[in-house]
This record gives structure tokens, C-alpha cells and sequence, in this order.
């Protein structure tokens, strides 16, 4: 490569990595705790994952909602989260007449309320909002954003200022010089463990622009469907005069409707409606499969209970469907724990990044 293109890759390197560090940093951190959020948080609130006693039948998700209107006041239930597996327990999201809302854990065997937490002080739910937007909305996911193009390019040009000029020296940027001097292995690390996480952070970005811009989102929808991708479907349901939800099990029949519909093993989530106007979406995941986060979806009557819509995962546009394996891919829990472990090393490194390049910046400033 012409020296005088490196030099000029390497101001581009070195102004953007400060610019974006303290950001980079925040995120990266935050990123690391996510990649295994359900492992540190059945530590921190194990009544919220695993039930003491496993018992022989399941009461109606129902019974659980009854007690949790008699002892917590609800205002409105938001989501219904029930598993397959036999340990853990269900989850209830709901707002109370304070409108503040709560995660509620239930025990499926005797539908009682085992754990309750207000979610603006749920540990990840702060480090999920460090991790998007920096705790400032709107602001803070603009930046996040733009701090991760800006990452994109400090990999590329990284690789660029990491590449030999001569394949002799390639063993050399392979390799840390432990024994050398503190400035050395300063710079051996930020460029050689660079090197190594190079693609794997370059895939973590990327997937991560996908919450950030709704034009990185849309052209995934171009390449893969040929056209932007479709508003969010909200099968209308309005309001019915003489409809009430009159027997005592509306919301286990909705769960046992879906289990019909899609008779795989596998996770439910139901989404109330926050209007007027649509009805109940179900989703459910199919644990069966080897990629996690393929769900089918389905739509009931908000009044009736009654199924008005179902698609299948296997109906799904290849757009949709790769939107869905994006989020695996970005926590790395795609292929369970050896991609989770190594997501979890790479965004170790990705937090070291702007410190060391910083000692890098600092020494050559000084001298």
C-alpha cells in the first residue's frame, strides 16, 4: 500500500477511534453483559427462571393474571410469555394503575406469583438501554449509530494500518511480544488481537445497524425480497358491543389454539394490544430448530379468543426471515455457547480497543 495512503488511513484511524471511543466503550461493555443476560440474570433473580418443584400439570395461565389482580392491582396486561420447559417459569409484563410497569415470574404448576420487579430497575433492562441509545431515546440511538458505522470503518482501516508490507513480517503482526516493552505490547495487542476479531466484530456491527438506521434495514429487504420491507401487520379486530371475554380460561385457549396450529415443541409470547382496534398477536418459536428465533405468528379475536390469522414461519418472506436470524447472530447465541463465547471475547477486546488506542495516541503525543 502507498505510504502516503496509510499515513492518511491512519489519521482517519486514529480521529474517528477518539471521537467514537467513549461510546464504543459504553457499548461494547454493555454488549459483553448481554451475550450472556440470561445466565447472569437467573443468578441475580433465580425465582424469575427456574421453578423449586417441578409438579405434574400445568394450572391455565389464567389463574395466574386472577392472582395477580387481587394481590398487585393491574391496570392492563402487556405480555404473556409461557416455555416448554418443564423447569421454568411463565412471565407476565403488565403495567399497574400507577402505569408503571413490572415483570411478574409464575409458578405454571400453581399459577402463584413467585417474583415481581419494576422494569425501570431491572439491571439488564438499564443495560439494554446503555447498550441502544445510551439511556437518552431517541439522541442517544442517533448516536449509538453513527458510533457504530464509525466502529465499521475503524475495523477496515485497523486492518488496513495491520496489513505487512512484506509476507516476512506476517508472522510478526501474528503474535504479542509479552517480554517487550509495555509500549510494545500495548500496540501488539490492539493490533493483533484486532486482526483476530476482525470479522466477527465487522458481523456484530453490521447486524447491529439494524436497530439503529431503518435504511440499513430497508436494504436488507432489497437484496433479499426486492422491495423495502412491509409495515408491521396489525389484523384489525374492532370494538364489539355485546363481546366480553366470558369464560375463565381465554388466554390458556389462546396458548392451546396456537399449540394446535403449530404442533412443535416450543416457546409462546402474547402480545396485547395497546389500542383499540387490533387483536391479540401470538407468536411461537420453534425450539426443535438448530438457529434459534424461527417463530410462527398467529392473530386471535381480542373479545372471542377465536384464531382470525396465521403464518407460518415457513411462509415467511427470505427478508423476514433473515431479519429474524439477525438477532441471534448479533448475541452470538446463534449456535448456543461456542458462538456466545465467542461473541463474549470479542466484545471483551472491542472494550479494550479505545484504551489502548488511546496509550497508542498518548505516547506518540507526548513524544
Amino acid at each position: 500500500m502507498n505510504k502516503t495512503i496509510k499515513k492518511s488511513i491512519g489519521k482517519i484511524h486514529l480521529w474517528l477511534g477518539l471521537a467514537s471511543g467513549l461510546v464504543v466503550f459504553i457499548v461494547a461493555l454493555t454488549g459483553s453483559l448481554l451475550v450472556f443476560e440470561e445466565e447472569i440474570d437467573s443468578f441475580l433473580h433465580p425465582e424469575f427462571y427456574k421453578v423449586k418443584t417441578i409438579g405434574t400439570t400445568k394450572k391455565p395461565i389464567d389463574e395466574a393474571i386472577k392472582n395477580l389482580n387481587n394481590s398487585f392491582g393491574i391496570d392492563s396486561i402487556q405480555r404473556i410469555y409461557t416455555y416448554q420447559e418443564e423447569q421454568k417459569t411463565a412471565l407476565i409484563i403488565a403495567k399497574n394503575k400507577d402505569k408503571k410497569t413490572f415483570y411478574f415470574a409464575v409458578n405454571p404448576y400453581t399459577a402463584e406469583i413467585v417474583g415481581s420487579i419494576e422494569q425501570t430497575k431491572h439491571f439488564f433492562t438499564i443495560v439494554n438501554q446503555l447498550h441502544r441509545n445510551l439511556l437518552l431515546g431517541k439522541t442517544g440511538k442517533l448516536i449509538t449509530g453513527i458510533s457504530c458505522l464509525i466502529f465499521i470503518i475503524l475495523l477496515i482501516s485497523g486492518l488496513c494500518l495491520w496489513w505487512p508490507k512484506k509476507r516476512k513480517n506476517l508472522k510478526q503482526r501474528l503474535t504479542i511480544k509479552w517480554k517487550a516493552s509495555f509500549k510494545r505490547v500495548n500496540w501488539d495487542f490492539h493490533s493483533t488481537l484486532g486482526f483476530y476479531s476482525f470479522l466477527f466484530l465487522l458481523i456484530i456491527a453490521l447486524t447491529g445497524l439494524t436497530w439503529s438506521f431503518k435504511w440499513f434495514e430497508n436494504s436488507l429487504y432489497y437484496i433479499t425480497d426486492g422491495v423495502a420491507k412491509k409495515p408491521s401487520i396489525k389484523v384489525e379486530n374492532p370494538p364489539k358491543p355485546e363481546s366480553q371475554i366470558t369464560t375463565t380460561i381465554f388466554y390458556q385457549n389462546i396458548i392451546n389454539q396456537t399449540n394446535t396450529l403449530f404442533p412443535y415443541q416450543g416457546n409462546i409470547q402474547i402480545r396485547l394490544p395497546n389500542d383499540t382496534v387490533n387483536s391479540i398477536l401470538v407468536t411461537k418459536e420453534n425450539t426443535e430448530k438448530t438457529i434459534p428465533n424461527q417463530s410462527s405468528i398467529a392473530y386471535f379475536d381480542r373479545y372471542t379468543g377465536d384464531n382470525i390469522q396465521t403464518k407460518p414461519y415457513e411462509s415467511f418472506s427470505q427478508g423476514d426471515k433473515l431479519r429474524r436470524i439477525i438477532y441471534p447472530i448479533h448475541t452470538g447465541s446463534i449456535y448456543g455457547l461456542p458462538t456466545k463465547i465467542i461473541a463474549l471475547l470479542v466484545c471483551i477486546f472491542a472494550v479494550t480497543a479505545p484504551i489502548t488506542g488511546f496509550v497508542i495516541w498518548w505516547g506518540r503525543k507526548k513524544k
